[in-house]
Parts: C-alpha cells; sequence; structure tokens
C-alpha cells in the first residue's frame, strides 16, 4: 500500500493536499482547543444560570486535582505533558509540510519561519522551528504590552459584572508547587502559540483562507476556550489574538508568543502564590 503523506516539496499544496490540510485542522482542533472552546462555552452557558451574579462566582486555574499531597504533582505533570504534546504534535505537522516563506502565504513581509536543517546525508531535508537568543527581548515587550492592560481589563470587567473572579492558583506555596506553576505556565505558552497561531494561520493560508479571516478564527478560538471566566476573558482573549498574530504575520517569528505567554502566565500564577495570596497585601 503506498504511503499518502502532504507534500513537503511544494510550498502551494495541489488540490489533494488542500484537502488533507482540511481534514488535518479539523481532527487537530477536534482534540485540543476546538474541544476546549466548547467545553468553555457550555461552563459560561452553565455560569449564567446560576442564581449568583457572575462577578460573585469564583473559578480556579491550576486547581488541585487530587486530595493526596503526594499524587497531586503527577496529576499536575500529565495536565502540562498534555499541553506540550498538543504543541508538539502541530510543530511536528508543520514541519511534515511548512512553506519556506511568508511571502508565499502573501503575508507583507519576511520569511515565515527561521528554518534549521537537519538530515543525513542523501535523506530529504525538513525544517525546523529554531528558536533564537534574538526572540527573547520581543518576547519579553509583548508580555508588558498584554498583560499590563490585561490585568487593568479584568478587574474592570469583574466590577462591571462581566467576569468570574478568576483565582490563578489553588495550589500551596511550596518550591514544588511552584515549580509546577512555572512548567504549567510555559506549558501553556507553548501549546497555545505554536497550535493556534503558528499552526493554524499556516494551515488557513495554505488552503487559500484570506489573512483577514486567519485573523478572526484565530482570535475567537483563543477566546473561546477562556470563556469559562466570563464574556470578558473571551473577548480580551481576543484582542490578544489579533495582536499575536498581527505580530506572526509582520515577523514569521513564533517563539516571541512563546515567552510572551509563558511570561504573562508566569507572573500571574507564581506572582498571585507569592504576593497575592500574602496577608496585608
Amino acid at each position: 500500500m503506498r504511503e499518502s503523506r502532504v507534500s513537503t516539496d511544494d510550498s502551494q499544496p495541489n488540490a489533494a493536499d488542500r484537502s488533507a490540510l482540511r481534514w488535518e485542522i479539523l481532527i487537530v482542533l477536534a482534540v485540543t482547543f476546538g474541544a476546549s472552546g466548547v467545553r468553555a462555552v457550555l461552563r459560561l452557558v452553565e455560569a449564567a444560570t446560576m442564581p449568583e451574579d457572575l462577578n460573585e462566582q469564583t473559578t480556579t486555574l491550576n486547581a488541585r486535582q487530587s486530595d493526596l499531597a503526594w499524587l497531586d504533582p503527577a496529576f499536575q505533570l500529565i495536565s502540562s505533558g498534555v499541553l506540550v504534546a498538543w504543541g508538539a504534535l502541530s510543530l511536528f505537522l508543520l514541519i511534515r509540510h511548512v512553506p519556506p516563506r511568508l511571502g508565499e502565504l502573501g503575508a507583507s513581509t519576511g520569511p515565515l519561519l527561521r528554518l534549521w536543517s537537519r538530515g543525513a546525508p542523501g535523506r530529504p531535508v525538513h525544517p525546523v522551528l529554531a528558536p533564537s537568543w534574538r526572540d527573547l527581548l520581543p518576547g519579553l515587550g509583548m508580555a508588558a504590552l498584554i498583560g499590563l492592560p490585561g490585568l487593568v481589563f479584568y478587574v474592570a470587567a469583574v466590577q462591571l459584572g462581566f467576569s468570574r473572579e478568576v483565582i490563578p492558583t489553588g495550589l500551596d506555596r511550596s518550591i514544588q508547587d511552584l515549580v509546577l506553576l512555572v512548567l504549567n505556565s510555559w506549558a501553556n505558552g507553548f501549546a497555545e502559540e505554536i497550535l493556534v497561531v503558528a499552526w493554524l494561520c499556516t494551515r488557513l493560508r495554505q488552503i487559500k483562507v484570506p489573512w483577514v479571516w486567519v485573523f478572526v478564527a484565530s482570535a475567537v478560538l483563543r477566546g473561546s476556550y477562556h470563556l469559562y471566566q466570563g464574556y470578558s476573558a473571551g473577548l480580551g482573549n481576543m484582542v490578544m489574538g489579533v495582536v499575536f498574530v498581527w505580530f506572526f504575520y509582520r515577523t514569521g517569528r513564533v517563539w516571541p508568543l512563546v515567552i510572551a505567554h509563558g511570561m504573562i502566565d508566569t507572573v500571574a500564577f507564581v506572582g498571585y502564590q507569592v504576593i497575592g495570596s500574602t496577608p496585608g497585601l
């Protein structure tokens, strides 16, 4: 039986390849953030039917998953591992078939991705997404650009009744739990930015979706799986999604977005533990 796979030779997929890419999009989203989005919408519907106002309800991120202190870290690691696997899956699929230049996807400037070639002599060389130290500064800048206004927006939304009170973590302040929070922060950043930005935007452009709808699709997906926190969380994350896709569109770089997301979550989760849960602060 001949192996059927998406071509890695042509930057512009043929009709059969585009059909395979459509199925890839549907299947990957169905088992990752698409399913999370549907679940989050249902959680918001459930919250809206509660007798308490939305801002009188709470939702806890990084909640304990076991009453057994020695077992909970295993569950936390599994949750982080699933996120890493989602990001790795989309990264693997991109390696199988990624256009060499952003211009071939109809973007304004620059390469789609810095390509890092590896392979044995005489065998096809597959491009690999390559992080760079030069991603650090723009990543930190994006974290500040999104994180600080996002905090103000969240506080205002809670006061106006458009959001639940979000408790960043239900874990303890032990070193072990702080390490778990950091791991989960970066697992979130890796999964979301590789899948929701790099993979999804690339695939949609490969099947000829106009850039304006690529922006919409990525932003709506990002907003959808945050809706369990409240209406404002969906809207705020859609805005974040537009900004992040714009950065990817202009630069072709995804790793600054991973850094930004990881830093935002680390500050939120660990900062809450170290400062926010301290009596008197």
